[in-house]
């Protein structure tokens, strides 16, 4: 897993924070001085605290859990549906609907419809179902593929939630925090990095540095998934395997020569 460098991180703007005036003072350890009126993040802290973060992510996705990626700025929502879709793992881009997590079971039951009518449409019946409720069906199922479609794979609460924005997430935050699953997040100067488990400082409002930051994570992410099936191949190569037994015949059925000498014998 290549580590990014401190030139890296400047070329991306990554240091670049809000107003002085908009600031948490919970962000002050992560500040490094006020240029023109403009908070400047600490890169030498940015990159500890990356690294931190990666290694904790790596280690969840080796033990085959899942890590929900949260992104529904405009800056943020096409560079995270690209990466995270890529390497297998759900995601959200859309408005984050309320209750996604502390009532997943509602949500499951939402994803399961999709299946429904996608085995509604296969159907033969289907051709005699009338044009009006083709239409309402269908955009019911693009409604659902919008919100809910990056999520499927996601059978149970994730073990882990990844935020671009952890302000502009709030509520995704406060559900992991009220479910006591782990919270990463790019953490701003105008954010608290006290309710985040493992918080990024960075800039989350420039391309460049949500990019940087995110390939950062998923190699992370990759290289678990990647260790994870190296081992299960392992584990499969060592397994002994069954050896073939022939089953023995059982018969009570006696042979006719058998038979014959049986009857010898009684005479």
């Amino acid at each position: 897993m290549s580590k990014i460098s401190f030139d890296e991180l400047l070329d991306a703007g990554v240091h670049f924070g809000h107003l002085k005036r908009k600031w948490n003072p919970n962000m002050a350890p992560f500040i490094f001085m006020e240029k023109n009126g403009i908070h400047i993040i600490d890169l030498h802290k940015t990159i500890v605290k990356l690294e931190e973060a990666t290694q904790a992510m790596k280690q969840i996705a080796k033990s085959g859990r899942k890590i929900l990626f949260v992104a529904t700025k405009k800056q943020a929502k096409d560079i995270v549906a690209e990466k995270v879709k890529a390497i297998g793992m759900p995601y959200v881009t859309e408005r984050w609907s309320g209750g996604m997590m502390t009532n997943f079971p509602t949500v499951r039951k939402a994803v399961k419809k999709m299946g429904t009518i996608d085995k509604l449409i296969k159907e033969s019946t289907y051709d005699n179902v009338s044009k009006r409720e083709r239409l309402q069906i269908t955009r019911q199922r693009a409604k659902l593929e919008k919100t809910l479609g990056s999520i499927v794979d996601l059978t149970r609460l994730p073990a882990a939630i990844f935020v671009v924005d952890v302000m502009k997430e709030h509520i995704a935050v406060a559900e992991a925090i009220k479910l006591g699953i782990p919270v990463f997040g790019i953490v701003d100067t105008n954010s608290d990095p006290n309710k985040i488990d493992f918080p990024i400082p960075a800039n989350d409002d420039a391309t460049k540095s949500i990019s940087l930051i995110l390939d950062a994570v998923l190699a992370g992410v990759k290289e678990g998934l990647d260790e994870r099936k190296a081992t299960k191949e392992k584990e499969d190569d060592v397994k002994p395997k069954p050896k073939k037994t022939e089953a023995k015949r059982t018969s009570n059925r006696k042979s006719p020569a058998r038979k014959s000498v049986e009857t010898e014998e009684q005479e």
